[in-house]
């Protein structure tokens, strides 16, 4: 008994259920298994199919009881192979084909005979530092002991014990003579029970024979006669025609059994998407993007200051309709040293250029360029530097792998979960980590504005940084306060001192902005902010709100000092139902209801973003819509939200002193297919105070009353991946009062299409 209690422990650790532990003696329970102290053992790393690999240390599994290896022990409380939970009792393993009653602690036989522990030596491996992988070529396929298989041998089907037993039974019948690995008389069998175009794997009825488990539930027979030294085990490989292939590292493992990748398959092992290392553990990581947009819109614009295309028009405003195309490459080169699938990389330099084309076509003269000369239509090329950075791991704080880390050069960041306060990428120094196994994390930076390129939107570090620096600290707190929902503080200071003018790559003022005294001015503001994002059971919730207060010098009406007072809030609560998510969103900016007094309440942010109430596929939030005949001011700016009466989003200063806005909208998201989304949202818009409008209009009775943003998107991904996107939007605004009073239109139809195509490698 003990031989074989040998040979199956063998036969376990060459079949590859148990890489074999490379020191010492092991006792060998009756699945072949190894146990030291009781305790089943195996290496932690294995290497290729059945291989074998050097300085492996023994993972633990579960205690048995007393130090020594019962008979078919189960823990307390885990299933069998059979699905049925087990008491922590002695039970008979029996082959497949019957169904075991599991046995009742009470039932257990009363000074039961244990067997003996069986000792054997662990072959050595070889006293090197090479990892050894090895390419199995075709042996002949096992065969199941069933009742037919016997019965068709001349021996009697083994009889269904359902009670425990006292004495020790091996899992498996044995059949003299037979051995699955070497062949035999039963080899014929065997090669007809092979899957159709197998070469011969040792697959039969769902179970692999190289599983010791798995010979126990379908009654085969250990193999015998196996190698139990190292030299052995060579000699034995070498008649099997077994290769060994070294190789340098655990990454190129893939390439010892012979799969090699290729360069432009990025969803295989890779070079250029860090698969593995360049040299050392040093890797690369390439990506490139290609964002495409075609977007036909209309908006109220101005007539042609000095002169006109339509001699017979003398209003206002002009011809809405424009086309825009825009098209960026984007290539992202990133260079990391590190094992990062465990934890944060030791060195991380990261390059990103972006370069753009951009085409736009409007109808009247002065809107593209100030000089009414240049025509109606403008095209446009710039290279802008998104991301150079340079990142370093300080240290590791816990055995969780929390950490400090320090980020230096242009590189995003994003101040809360929506955009609201600030998203951009600029160049900063940023201190960032985590604590308590990552249920905390925080970010201390400070942020040096660059300029921007006027026509794509691109840093243009041809040009010197903007006297303005944002210093901000957050806090991350995970599952508070509740199981699934983050919350978040932030504290940023915002400090402006930009007192010159400047003018834009089109000759538009853009600093201090054409509105009120048009005089530079200075400020210094802090938001306080509260922001959430997770779900109460199931209703998920997203939550923002900010408080600004500071000091601006020179305001925009008075020319004297003011104290900044204003808040925000937002909310976007949403369920799903099965494939459909139904969302709602709130939004309150305050105004400035008296634009000469000493306290300026309009909230303005420092560069928002906002993924909110339909992003940019709304009309809103995606064009920058002119105030005309109120100075060279946006009501809102592209991709924002905030009705702050800035010059631009890119180059203009933060303005308190404003109408603010409210949104109330309801939105659906549709998940039709794997490979497409279908959503809408239509919002309800208004002024909070129009009276900065009816101060710079000098017009009286502006209702609050901006309208009714409808929009329906598409996004469709043919390969359910970020590779190919294709989105499609259309957005229209339906003109209330105080947005009929602006611009005097009762029948123009605004609205904007997106069509944007992203291909990613």
């Amino acid at each position: 008994m003990k031989s074989l209690g040998a040979s199956v422990g063998i036969a376990a650790i060459l079949a590859g259920t148990v890489q074999p532990v490379l020191a010492g003696k092991e006792a060998l329970n009756q699945y072949g298994v190894p146990v030291t102290n009781g305790t089943p053992s195996g290496a932690s790393q294995a290497v290729g199919y059945q291989g074998y690999t050097q300085g492996a240390a023994p993972a633990p599994a579960y205690s048995v009881p007393g130090g020594y290896a019962p008979q078919a022990y189960y823990p307390p409380a885990v299933n069998n192979y059979y699905g049925q939970q087990v008491p922590s009792t002695y039970v008979q393993p029996v082959p497949r084909y019957a169904q075991p009653a599991p046995v009742q602690p009470s039932q257990a036989p009363v000074g039961a005979a244990r067997p003996a522990p069986i000792v054997t030596t662990a072959p050595q491996a070889p006293q090197d530092n090479t990892n050894w992988a090895r390419a199995i070529g075709s042996r002949p396929a096992a065969v199941a002991q069933t009742p037919a298989f016997l019965q068709a041998q001349g021996a009697a089907a083994p009889a269904v014990n359902r009670q425990p037993v006292a004495q020790y039974q091996p899992p498996f019948t044995v059949v003299p003579g037979y051995n699955p690995y070497i062949g035999g008389a039963n080899d014929q069998l065997a090669q007809a029970r092979r899957r159709p175009g197998d070469g011969g794997g040792d697959v039969l009825d769902g179970a692999a024979p190289d599983d010791a488990d798995a010979r126990a539930r379908e009654g085969i027979a250990p193999p015998s006669g196996l190698p139990r030294t190292f030299q052995d085990l060579m000699r034995y490989l070498d008649n099997r025609e077994v290769d060994l292939v070294p190789i340098p590292d655990r990454w190129r493992l893939l390439e010892g059994l012979g799969i090699k990748g290729k360069w432009y398959d990025p969803y295989n092992n890779n070079v250029l998407k860090g698969d593995k290392p360049i040299f050392d553990d040093w890797f690369v990581l390439l990506n490139v993007i290609s964002d495409t947009i075609y977007e036909p819109r209309a908006f109220p614009v101005p007539l042609g200051i000095a002169t006109t295309k339509r001699r017979d028009r003398n209003d206002l405003f002009g011809d809405p309709d424009q086309v825009v195309f825009n098209q960026n490459l984007i290539t992202n080169l990133t260079l990391i040293k590190g094992n990062t699938a465990y934890k944060p990389p030791d060195w991380e330099f990261r390059l990103t250029p972006v370069f753009n084309y951009n085409y736009v076509k409007v109808e009247e003269l002065g809107i593209l360029k100030r000089a009414p000369d240049r025509g109606t239509d403008r095209s446009d090329k710039h290279i802008g530097l998104q991301e150079a950075f340079v990142d370093y791991h300080i240290r590791n704080v816990s055995d969780r792998y929390d950490f400090d880390s320090i980020r230096v050069g242009i590189q995003p960041f994003n101040a809360d979960f929506r955009g609201f306060l600030f998203q951009d990428n600029q160049f900063g120094v940023r201190f960032f980590g985590t604590r308590n196994n990552n249920i905390f994390q925080y970010n201390l930076a400070w942020i040096r504005r660059l300029e921007k390129d006027t026509n794509s939107g691109l840093n243009d570090i041809g040009e010197d940084s903007r006297e303005d620096d944002t210093f901000l600290a957050n806090l991350y707190y995970q599952d508070f306060p509740v199981l699934g929902f983050v919350s978040q503080a932030t504290v940023a200071y915002n400090r402006n001192r930009e007192e010159s003018f400047f003018f834009d790559d089109n000759d538009f003022i853009q600093r201090p902005a054409s509105l009120g005294l048009e005089r530079p001015r200075e400020y210094d503001v802090t938001y306080l902010g509260y922001n959430g994002d997770g779900h109460f059971g199931r209703l998920n919730l997203s939550v923002s709100a900010y408080y600004a207060l500071g000091e601006e010098r020179g305001s925009t009406f008075t020319d004297e000092d003011s104290d900044i007072r204003a808040y925000f809030l937002a909310a976007e609560p949403s369920i799903d139902y099965s494939w459909v998510r139904l969302r709602g969103s709130a939004l309150y900016a305050s105004g400035d209801d008296d634009p000469f007094d000493d306290r300026s309440e309009g909230f303005s942010a420092i560069f928002e973003n906002p993924q909110f109430a339909g992003a940019d596929t709304s009309f809103w939030i995606r064009q920058n819509i002119p105030l005309i005949g109120g100075g060279g001011v946006t009501l809102s700016q592209r991709n924002g939200l905030i009705a702050d009466l800035r010059s631009s989003k890119e180059h203009g200063q933060s303005n308190f002193v404003n109408p603010g806005i409210r949104l109330l909208g309801v939105g659906t998201d549709f998940d039709v297919l794997p490979q497409l989304r279908i959503s809408t949202n239509f919002n309800r818009l208004d002024f909070n105070e129009p009276d900065v409008l009816e101060t710079v209009r000098n017009q009286g009775d502006i209702d609050t009353g901006i309208g009714w943003d409808l929009s329906a998107s598409a996004i469709y991904r043919p390969l359910m991946s970020q590779n190919i996107v294709f989105r499609l939007s259309y957005a229209g605004l339906i003109a209330d009062d105080g947005f009929k009073a602006l611009y005097q239109t009762d029948d123009e139809h605004f609205y904007t299409i997106l069509a944007n195509l992203t291909l990613a490698y």
